[in-house]
């Protein structure tokens, strides 16, 4: 077999994997790259593979980092099957309409301020539109988890639960001579919400994320202790608490914990703002979903019971009531995307409150290189925002345990069953697979790094 990464090679995000086996192609998620320009301009660029050869496409789930070049491979000229999970392929379907719509309305904003200066012939064009996400989401088909796809040529594409978000999965990709095992995102076993991922098998070959692989989260309890400090201090203080989530998986985390701070009388009153029309569709899709959580959470589910909207909760959906809450000067939480603060209704927030001191900044994700959270935690005195420099004096807070990735332990308790498989790191930041390359060779596991459009023969 042949794997050619086109994505998450020494980064963390735009996941897109290359298979060949037994002659036939395979292509494991096609991800938006995200975090800064270097990475983003990658996303214009041609697959190092040809989009019409290849035989079937097959999700891991429904990040946009990992769907969000679906549409590129339709344009470019895919014509086959997108295998995916039902949870899946709603999940993708509400991401990559939003965002081909940010990216029009990115682009006739940005086309105005060119035409004003002269330079509209220099500006790029959306990298795809919406004929091309619709064409996209007829390709989709549903797959349950443990029902295996003939791909061709005695090849079968099984996906299993990966505990990581809802319709997650690892894939298993198996001929008569051969079989890799692809992780996709694991979850973390930590998790107030997601049942754990299901052990893989003996294989030649598996790839494996490696996004926290150099260390480990704090335990569920410690986080949730953690996170109720933060917040009654912060309250007590008297400013807005805002924060950055993902609109998938961690919004509905957060709101679980407010669930529980609210019945033992934590917030003390203060209003909590869900301000992202996506973060809201997700809630509504989580809620149908009790056969994935953990049994506590099924469990109130199934009585008729929301664990994901405290009464404090108010969904601002529209754009006024969204600018409505810039007037707010304190003793309200604000939960916005996007989670990286690259982005989204997050910064309004920012640009608004970051300069006052009684304002709190509580990270809940991961924040990549070149990304605005990841300056901000880095202790970045200013940043600039909408044009403006933003003094920064509010309180900032990390809360890391909340991760829907694996860390170092639950990698490796993952990979444990795969014997003497070889080893293939993908979606992790370079150093951070160096030390995990580290940890597992000392185990005496033959590691390989995968690297971007460099073909790996097995």
């Amino acid at each position: 077999m042949e794997i050619l990464s086109a994505g998450a090679a020494k980064t963390v995000t735009g996941s897109c994997h290359h298979i060949t086996i037994e002659g036939q192609q395979v292509v494991i998620d096609a991800g938006l790259f995200q975090g800064g320009r270097t990475l983003e301009a990658l996303n214009s660029e041609p697959f190092p593979f040809t989009a019409g050869a290849v035989d079937a496409v097959v999700l891991t789930h429904g990040h946009l980092d990992h769907v969000g070049r679906l549409p590129s491979l339709v344009k470019a000229g895919y014509s086959g099957p997108i295998y995916a999970t039902r949870a899946t392929i709603e999940i993708a379907g509400a991401i990559l309409r939003d965002s081909v719509r940010l990216q029009l309305e990115d682009y006739r904003r940005d086309l105005r301020r060119a035409k004003r200066s002269g330079r509209e012939d220099q500006l790029a064009p959306p990298i795809y539109d919406e004929g091309d996400v619709e064409k996209t989401l007829e390709r989709l088909k549903v797959v349950e988890f443990d029902q295996r796809i003939s791909l061709g040529r005695g090849v079968t594409a099984t996906l299993q639960p990966s505990g990581h978000i809802l319709g997650s999965g690892w894939l298993q990709l198996e001929s008569p001579n051969a079989r890799l095992v692809a992780s996709g995102d694991l979850g973390n076993r930590e998790s107030a919400l997601q049942s754990h991922a299901t052990p893989p098998p003996a294989c030649d070959v598996v790839m494996v994320e490696s996004t926290y692989g150099n260390r480990n989260h704090r335990s569920r309890g410690r986080t949730a202790a953690q996170f109720e400090t933060v917040i009654r201090e912060a309250i007590e203080g008297g400013g807005n608490v805002l924060i950055p989530s993902f609109a998938l998986e961690r919004t509905q985390q957060i709101l679980y914990q407010f669930s529980m701070l609210e019945d033992s009388g934590a917030l003390g009153g203060a209003a909590i703002y869900l301000d992202s029309p996506m973060a809201t569709k997700m809630t509504e899709l989580y809620r149908t979903r009790a056969n994935e959580f953990r049994p506590d959470v099924a469990s109130e589910l199934d009585a008729g019971r929301d664990p994901f909207t405290p009464d404090a909760l108010t969904y601002t959906v529209a754009t006024e009531a969204s600018k409505a809450l810039n007037e707010i000067d304190g003793g309200s939480v604000f939960i916005a995307g996007s989670g990286m603060m690259t982005g989204g209704r997050i910064l309004h927030h920012l640009k608004h409150n970051l300069w006052r001191p009684e304002a709190c900044l509580i990270v809940v994700g991961y924040q990549a290189q070149g990304t605005l959270g990841r300056r901000l935690i880095d202790g970045a005195d200013s940043v600039r925002i909408f044009g403006e420099d933003i003094v920064v004096r509010a309180s900032i807070h990390t809360v890391g345990g909340f991760s829907a990735h694996a860390d170092r332990d639950d990698l490796l308790a993952w990979l444990e069953p795969t014997e003497d498989a070889t080893i293939v790191l993908v979606h992790g930041e370079e150093d951070v697979m160096h030390d995990f390359a580290g940890t597992l060779e000392r185990s005496d596991r033959t590691v390989e790094l995968a690297s971007f459009a460099v073909p790996m023969t097995f």
